[in-house]
C-alpha cells in the first residue's frame, strides 16, 4: 500500500513508542530513525528530539511502550531536558516543547513561567556580524581599553554623527480600546519623506558644532573636510589636544578626510564597522534625539532648527558626559561577549 508521506497518520503515543524500539534494535541512530517513520508514516508524525529522548529510555533498558498510569497528580516534568531545549533554540513554541517532553502545553508554561522565563521578541540587531567583524570588535575595545593608563583623556574626545531628521515623526502606539473601536489613527508616513540631514559634533561639555544640509543633499568628503574645519574654529583656544571619534562611512575615511585630520593635528580613535552601540552619538544623542521628536511634526525648516536648539540647550552637562563616559564600560561589555552588540534597555 502506497503512503501519501504529505499527510500524516494519526498514531498514538504507543504506536509511536514501538516504531522507535524497532528503529533502536535495527541499530539507527536516533536522527535516522525520525526520518525513517515521517518517511513512511507522514511528515511531522516524530521530532528528532522526540526520537533522541526515546532512544535514551532505550539505552537505559526503559522498554516501557506505555504512560505510567497517574495518580491524579501533574505529570513530572524534565526541567532540565527543558532547560536545555530552550538554551539551544530559545525560538521553540509550547506546541514544539510540549510535543518533546510528552506533556500538556498548559504544563510547559507553568515550568517556563517558575524558570522565569516569558515569550517575547528578540531584539533587532545593526548587522549580522561575521566571526572577523566580531573579532574586529574586541580587538579595537581591548586596545582602548589598554592603550591609556586612565580614562583622562575622555574629557578631550569630540565624536560626531549625522542623522536624517524627519519633518513628520508619527509613531503607531498601542492603544486601550473596546470590541469594535477603532481608537486614533496614524498616518503613514511618506514613501519619500521630507527630510533634513543634521551634522553635530560634541564632547563632555555639550554641543560644539551642528548644522543642517537641505532637503536633498548628502554628505561627501568635501563637505565633510569643510565641517571639519569649521568644528576647529569652534575648537580654537579652548582645546589643544583633540581625540576624534566617528564611523566608518565612506566620507569620514576618504583620503581627503584622513589628511584633513592629519593635518588638525586630531588623534583619530579607532572604531570597529557596524558598531553603533560604540558610538556616543548613535547610543546616546540622537537616542535621546529620537525620543525627543516622537509624533513631532513641522511645516518649515526654520520649526526644525528652533526644535533641535531647544533640544540641544535643554540638556545638562551632566547628560553629555554620561553619554562619553559610558565609553569604557561599553568597551569591556564588547571584551566580555566576545564580541556580541551590547543590548539597550
Amino acid at each position: 500500500m502506497d503512503v501519501d508521506v504529505e499527510s500524516k497518520i494519526n498514531l498514538s503515543h504507543r504506536e509511536v513508542r514501538v516504531l522507535l524500539l524497532h528503529e533502536f534494535r535495527l541499530g539507527n541512530k536516533a536522527t535516522e530513525a525520525a526520518s525513517n517513520i515521517c518517511g513512511t508514516m507522514g511528515q511531522g508524525l516524530v521530532s528528532t528530539r522526540t526520537a533522541q529522548r526515546w532512544f535514551n529510555h532505550c539505552k537505559n533498558r526503559d522498554l516501557e511502550l506505555d504512560d505510567l498510569p497517574r495518580s491524579g497528580r501533574p505529570m513530572e516534568v524534565d526541567v532540565d531536558f527543558l532547560k536545555q531545549l530552550i538554551e539551544e533554540d530559545p525560538r521553540l513554541t509550547l506546541r514544539c516543547l510540549a510535543e518533546q517532553l510528552g506533556c500538556s502545553h498548559t504544563t510547559v508554561e507553568k515550568h517556563l513561567n517558575e524558570l522565569g522565563k516569558t515569550w517575547k521578541y528578540g531584539v533587532w540587531i545593526p548587522h549580522e556580524l561575521s566571526a572577523h567583524q566580531l573579532q574586529q570588535r574586541v580587538d579595537a575595545c581591548m586596545d582602548l581599553i589598554t592603550s591609556h593608563r586612565n580614562y583622562q583623556w575622555l574629557s578631550n574626545l569630540v565624536t560626531g554623527e549625522e542623522k536624517w531628521v524627519l519633518y513628520v515623526n508619527y509613531t503607531r502606539r498601542r492603544q486601550w480600546l473596546s470590541a469594535g473601536q477603532t481608537g486614533v489613527a496614524t498616518p503613514k508616513a511618506d514613501l519619500h519623506p521630507k527630510k533634513l540631514m543634521l551634522s553635530v559634533w560634541w564632547g563632555i561639555k555639550g554641543v560644539i558644532h551642528w548644522e543642517v544640509l537641505p532637503n536633498g543633499y548628502t554628505i561627501t568628503a568635501d563637505l565633510y573636510c569643510q565641517q571639519l574645519d569649521r568644528v576647529a574654529e569652534k575648537l580654537k583656544g579652548k582645546q589643544d589636544r583633540v581625540y576624534f571619534l566617528h564611523d566608518n562611512a565612506r566620507p569620514h575615511v576618504a583620503k581627503s578626510t584622513r589628511e584633513k585630520l592629519l593635518k588638525l593635528g586630531w588623534i583619530t580613535i579607532p572604531h570597529p564597522p557596524y558598531s553603533p552601540d560604540l558610538a556616543p552619538t548613535d547610543y546616546h544623542l540622537f537616542r535621546s534625539l529620537s525620543n525627543d521628536l516622537r509624533d513631532k511634526k513641522f511645516d518649515e525648516e526654520s520649526d526644525v532648527k528652533t526644535e533641535l536648539v531647544k533640544f540641544f540647550d535643554e540638556k545638562s552637562q551632566d547628560f553629555y558626559e554620561r553619554g562619553i563616559m559610558s565609553l569604557p564600560e561599553r568597551w569591556q561589555q564588547v571584551v566580555d561577549s566576545n564580541g556580541k552588540y551590547i543590548s539597550e534597555n
